[in-house]
């Protein structure tokens, strides 16, 4: 039996400023789904649009890089910014991250 030891980040959700606890290395959208906060349907592959699409307020620097296949996706959603990024894509790193959503709530 192997001890493995999950951790977690604060993750605040606004506009509502719910904070609940993410366990790191999963994707926003999983945590998201995880906490109630979401009842997306997707496969998470990045394949339908804007739908994943929300805005990182604090903790960007704590999530995975955006790779080019999200930039590819996010060129193509109106109302994009430097916060951007798709919950589907951008895995928790191990500081608080503040996302605010967007058209999936």
């Amino acid at each position: 039996m192997s001890d493995t030891v999950t951790t977690t980040i604060p993750l605040t959700v606004m506009p509502s400023g719910k904070t609940f606890d993410a366990e790191t290395g999963i994707t926003l959208l999983e945590a998201l789904r995880r906490a109630g906060v979401l009842t997306h349907e997707c496969d998470g592959g990045a394949k339908c649009s804007d739908a994943c699409h929300l805005f990182v307020l604090e903790g960007r620097k704590s999530l995975s890089k955006t790779t080019r296949e999200e930039n590819e996706r996010l060129d193509a959603i109106v109302g994009v910014g430097a916060k951007s990024r798709l919950a589907c894509r951008a895995v928790l790193g191990d500081q608080p991250v503040t996302v605010e959503v967007l058209s999936f709530v």
